[in-house]
């Protein structure tokens, strides 16, 4: 089923307002980034981060939703970006990366093993002998869907032209396939409509990423628990491993 959130312009319209507070994700990114050289982001939304390290490197952008690509296609530092549209898990572009990453919890959203490790297997085929890889999944024993209630995830968003919307999710956690399915809701103000959109994203313990990068041919040589460079521990919001082909 297509993914609203990502789709739907009505949606995509959001996705930058809700996602502009800190910048550590960039920054970490940026510093792994060798100047001049290349870098695949995979999963790559709306190309804030591709547009803004394509300043110094040369980036390729990929995405499998063409309304995210359409707004990274227009902002500043768009031009400078070969954008894709194509899948994490079968995309093979014939050419090594200096650096591949997939921010954003991208990862999440392939919500099988089969799907987890065919993104795996192309950060693999796309890395330089001496590139790195990094990505990021959130930390399932953190329980983060706990604070995805209506209650507690209701917010005001300031959009620029409907004014403040109010938003809100809504989430459901299933133990048997660590996937968690959670409702994003926007309600548009003056007697607007009520915009709803349904979502799943998975949960992959640490030691099961570890177990899967291993056959896919990628080594870890740090594992991190969160954006500001902290190491990893069992109770990290964050599962960030950074690494290179074994």
């Amino acid at each position: 089923m297509t993914d609203l959130i990502y789709n739907d312009p009505d949606f995509v319209q959001f996705y930058d307002i809700e996602n502009q507070d800190g910048r550590a994700d960039f920054d970490c990114c940026i510093r792994l980034a060798r100047d001049g050289g290349s870098v695949l982001d995979l999963g790559c939304g709306t190309g804030q981060l591709a547009a803004e390290m394509a300043q110094r490197c040369n980036v390729t952008g990929v995405d499998p939703a063409s309304a995210m690509l359409d707004v990274a296609r227009r902002r500043s530092g768009g031009d400078k970006v070969d954008w894709v549209v194509a899948d994490a898990r079968t995309v093979r572009l014939e050419k090594r990366f200096d650096l591949v990453l997939l921010t954003g919890h991208a990862f999440q959203v392939f919500l099988t093993e089969e799907d987890q490790r065919a993104v795996l297997h192309t950060i693999a085929e796309h890395l330089r002998p001496g590139g790195r890889f990094i990505f990021d999944t959130r930390n399932p024993a953190v329980e983060a869907w706990l604070e995805w209630t209506p209650r507690r995830s209701e917010r005001m968003v300031e959009h620029p032209s409907l004014g403040t919307i109010r938003a809100w999710y809504d989430a459901d956690w299933d133990a048997a396939s660590a996937v968690v399915t959670y409702s994003t809701f926007y309600e548009i103000p003056g007697g607007g409509p009520v915009l709803g959109a349904e979502s799943k994203i998975a949960f992959p313990k640490r030691e099961d990423i570890a177990g899967m990068l291993d056959d896919a041919g990628l080594l870890v040589e740090q594992w991190l628990g969160d954006w500001q460079g902290e190491s990893y521990a069992d109770t990290s919001a964050e599962i960030i491993p950074i690494g290179r082909l074994r």
